[in-house]
């Protein structure tokens, strides 16, 4: 299908299209202005323009969307760097469309929830290059390469409970414990990591 004249001419114009709806959106942050022309600090806090107003006035941060949009639209909207741009989309157009839901924006969740689809279509497209970011290890990059060994996913995921466990049992009674475990886990992982390390180096040498 990817071979055939009007899937890729779709993929194409999907790109612009919704690289354009981004790069449009980016310029009124980027100029640090309103969405619309009134404030909206005297609607209720739970509002959707209450909201936005609070964004607006953050200043920074406002811009800084603003630019991120604009950056993300531009590579997509350039086809050969289109597949970081649909990367870089997604964490983007997925938070748009979570703000849309949670607050009262009449139609607008259809929109940006189609526009969160077609980020999910294009990333589908190119699916069979990108894949390489979940799969194992492409087979041009070296074997001695540490983060290779499921060693560090293990100590990863043991790292990340114990961070949950921190935070809901957090106290001045188990703080020192969890501390602790961290550093002997860690420890504990690196010698493990340097000996196959070096195992698998000889290995190699002979």
């Amino acid at each position: 299908m990817k071979n055939k004249l009007f899937p890729q001419l779709f993929i194409i114009y999907l790109r612009y299209v919704i690289g354009f709806a981004f790069v449009f959106a980016s310029i009124v942050k980027i100029q640090g202005l309103r969405f619309t022309t009134d404030s909206g600090a005297e609607n209720p806090i739970n509002t959707a323009w209450h909201f936005f107003e609070t964004m607006y006035q953050s200043g920074l941060y406002w811009k800084f969307l603003g630019l991120s949009q604009l950056i993300s639209g531009l590579i997509l909207m350039t086809q050969k760097y289109a597949k970081l741009g649909a990367l870089l989309f997604l964490p983007i157009i997925a938070n748009v469309f979570v703000i849309t839901i949670s607050y009262d924006f009449r139609g607008t969740p259809v929109i940006t929830g189609l526009m969160l689809l077609a980020n999910f279509i294009l990333i589908a497209w190119d699916w069979n290059t990108l894949k390489i970011l979940v799969n194992k290890k492409p087979s041009f990059q070296s074997e001695l390469r540490l983060e290779n060994d499921s060693l560090w996913t293990i100590l990863g995921i043991l790292f990340f409970v114990l961070t949950i466990a921190a935070k809901i049992f957090a106290s001045a009674t188990t703080l020192l414990p969890i501390a602790l475990s961290f550093v002997i886990i860690g420890t504990f992982g690196l010698v493990i990591g340097v000996k196959k390390h070096r195992k698998l180096q000889r290995g190699k040498l002979h």
